[in-house]
């Protein structure tokens, strides 16, 4: 039967063998696939194959219906927005599974980012507006479908292969997954975080760790990237970590993922902040903690959908953007929409950009 490559697991067996442009079989009839196989046909950009319907250990392979019918229905969505929140409500289900303890089956969470990351890339103005959709209720639900979407995206803008990109997707979605193993009380609180919240907190990457280390289909660089996403180059951040080992690129960018959306997005404790001034917090304000080339592949893919956008600024204005500057790309040229003053941000240091529209 034919399947989208997307559909594969470990244990399908080709049914056809595989011819590269070259017409030479890249891969044979027969060939029992391995996370490795199925990264090097995604690499290879290889959308469908034919395999056979029962797996290596027997049990019969249903691609469409493998995880739940819900999946694949949101697979079949063609609107952006309406996939999107599909696929937050499906997380929520599945986190909560796994407070109530259930195992993190890590194909479950492949099923949804996939072909979400797919929609995403085709419009991908969408990765860099999602924190209009978050709210405080479900923040947390939002936010790990965010890290995936925003990680997969930079890795993508960085050059890294599509099988890359989808495990960057799929590590920012399971970052915080160790969030539910934390006492109720603290991921529902309204009020500010005492210092032994944070304590208690700080140990959610341990957990999130430990609950996926011995998937096979992510990479160990993607494991590490998730027990590792809030530690810093400088040293600081948690847990704490070797500062002689270096982080790896996944855990660069899933940590600028995670810190960008979060600042972004309203909080139950802390009011959302706008894109720009984050970012523009990211790189000096935090200086020396996140890697360079991570923040500006994020800054410039922003500033790319952001010309004619209008926006807020803290003094009330509505404006638009007209001009970045590649020199002073968080504080663009607006245009003040009632008296049609042309402001140049990166001068009038007092005023910054509030909210996008």
């Amino acid at each position: 039967m034919l399947v989208k490559t997307r559909y594969l697991i470990e244990g399908c067996i080709l049914s056809k063998e595989i011819r590269g442009l070259s017409n030479r079989p890249i891969m044979y009839e027969k060939t029992i696939l391995t996370t490795q196989l199925i990264e090097a046909l995604q690499a290879f950009l290889i959308t469908e194959v034919s395999v056979e319907k029962t797996l290596i250990d027997g049990k019969t392979f249903l691609p469409k219906e493998v995880i739940d019918p819900e999946l694949r229905e949101m697979g079949e969505s063609s609107d952006f927005t309406d996939l999107y929140l599909k696929s937050v409500q499906k997380y929520k289900r599945l986190f909560k599974n796994w407070q109530a303890g259930s195992k993190v089956e890590v194909a479950m969470i492949r099923f949804i980012m996939i072909p979400l990351m797919d929609k995403a890339l085709e419009e991908p103005g969408n990765i860099l507006m999602l924190h209009n959709y978050c709210n405080k209720e479900d923040y947390i639900y939002h936010h790990a479908i965010s890290i995936g979407l925003i990680g997969g995206y930079i890795a993508y803008k960085m050059k890294c292969n599509r099988a890359d990109v989808y495990q960057a997707a799929i590590g920012g979605c399971l970052a915080d997954c160790g969030m539910a193993k934390l006492p109720p009380r603290l991921l529902n609180k309204r009020e500010s975080l005492t210092a032994d919240d944070y304590e208690e907190i700080h140990a959610h990457p341990i957990f999130s760790y430990k609950m996926i280390k011995e998937s096979s289909i992510i990479k160990d660089s993607v494991k590490i990237a998730i027990l590792e996403h809030h530690g810093r180059l400088d040293g600081t951040g948690y847990p704490k970590r070797l500062k002689s080992k270096p982080m790896n690129l996944f855990s660069k960018i899933i940590a600028v993922a995670d810190v960008f959306h979060a600042m972004t997005s309203e909080r139950t404790y802390r009011k959302k902040q706008s894109p720009f001034k984050v970012l523009e917090m990211i790189l000096h304000d935090d200086f020396g903690k996140f890697d360079i080339a991570v923040v500006k592949t994020l800054l410039s893919s922003f500033t790319d959908f952001s010309i004619g956008s209008r926006v807020k600024l803290n003094n009330g204005f509505i404006a638009e953007i007209i001009f970045i500057d590649a020199g002073s790309q968080t504080r663009p040229v607006i245009k003040v929409m009632d008296s049609e003053q042309i402001i140049n941000l990166g001068i009038n240091r007092e005023l910054y950009i509030e909210e996008i529209l």
